[in-house]
C-alpha cells in the first residue's frame, strides 16, 4: 500500500473481504490509528480484533522488524532517503530468501509446529 493511512486500510480490508468473500475473517491489528479509526467502513465478513496496548510480543510482526534492525540496519547511519529505500529493498529480498526464519520468529511455537 502507498501510504500507512485509514484510506489505504480501507482499500486492504475490502480487498481481503472480496477475495475471501465465503469466509469470516479475524483480523489481529495494533493500534495504528488507521486500524481503529471511526471512519473504517469494516466489511460484514471481517471482525477487527486490536491487541492490548505496549503488548510488542503479541505482535508477530515486532519479531521480524527486530530480525531486520539487527541483519540489516545494524550500526547504519543512512544519510539519504534513497540510502533507506536501498536499505528496506535489501530487507525485503532478506525476508522473501529466508521464510523459515521469519515462519520461526513470527509464529507462535504451537501454530508453527502445526504446519
Amino acid at each position: 500500500m502507498p501510504a500507512p493511512d485509514t484510506e489505504c486500510f480501507q482499500i486492504f480490508l475490502n480487498t481481503v473481504a472480496k477475495k475471501y468473500s465465503k469466509d469470516m475473517i479475524l483480523l489481529v491489528v495494533d493500534g495504528a490509528s488507521n486500524h481503529l479509526s471511526e471512519k473504517l467502513e469494516i466489511p460484514a465478513n471481517i471482525i477487527l480484533q486490536p491487541l492490548p496496548p505496549y503488548s510488542p510480543e503479541l505482535n508477530p510482526q515486532e519479531n521480524v522488524w527486530d530480525e531486520i534492525r539487527e541483519k540489516i540496519f545494524k550500526n547504519y547511519a543512512l544519510k539519504s532517503m534513497k540510502e533507506v529505500n536501498d536499505k528496506l529493498d535489501e530487507a525485503a529480498l532478506y525476508i522473501e530468501r529466508n521464510s523459515k526464519l521469519v515462519k520461526s520468529i513470527a509464529s507462535f511455537p504451537y501454530i508453527a509446529n502445526s504446519f
